[in-house]
């Protein structure tokens, strides 16, 4: 990953190869998050709810999301493969403009980090909202 840093000590451009790179890591991720709701919003159902027509309209965008997000990934890592890895893009504003931290980190990260998606098919802890 090839960074420069500013006075600081902050990035200030990196690759546009490898922020396009991570980018589409993540819409892959969302892509396979969305896809594990399907299977919720089918199992389970009665088959009067299975064979209403505005269960399937929902059952069909699902469906549609995933393989529009698929295709921005598809789109998006096709791009930077075509992109001189010389090419330094600054992030800065963009980050800022990105509110979650999890989700700033992630972006920062190294695409060797664990997928997001991941993160959901661990065991998850006892929860107290009060």
């Amino acid at each position: 990953m090839t960074k420069l840093l500013n006075a600081n000590g902050g990035e200030v451009q990196e690759s546009l190869q490898d922020v396009l790179a991570r980018v589409s890591s993540e819409l892959v991720d969302v892509a396979q998050l969305i896809e594990r709701l399907e299977p919720l919003l089918s199992n389970g159902r009665s088959t009067e709810f299975l064979a209403s027509p505005d269960h399937m309209r929902v059952m069909q965008g699902i469906d549609l999301a995933v393989q529009k997000t698929r295709g921005l990934a598809s789109f998006i890592d096709g791009i930077g493969g075509h992109i001189d890895t010389e090419h330094l893009v600054d992030i800065t504003t963009a980050l800022n403009l990105v509110t979650l931290e999890d989700m700033k980190r992630r972006l920062r990260a190294s695409l060797d980090a664990e997928p997001s998606a991941d993160v959901y098919q661990k065991a998850s802890g006892d929860l107290e909202f009060f």
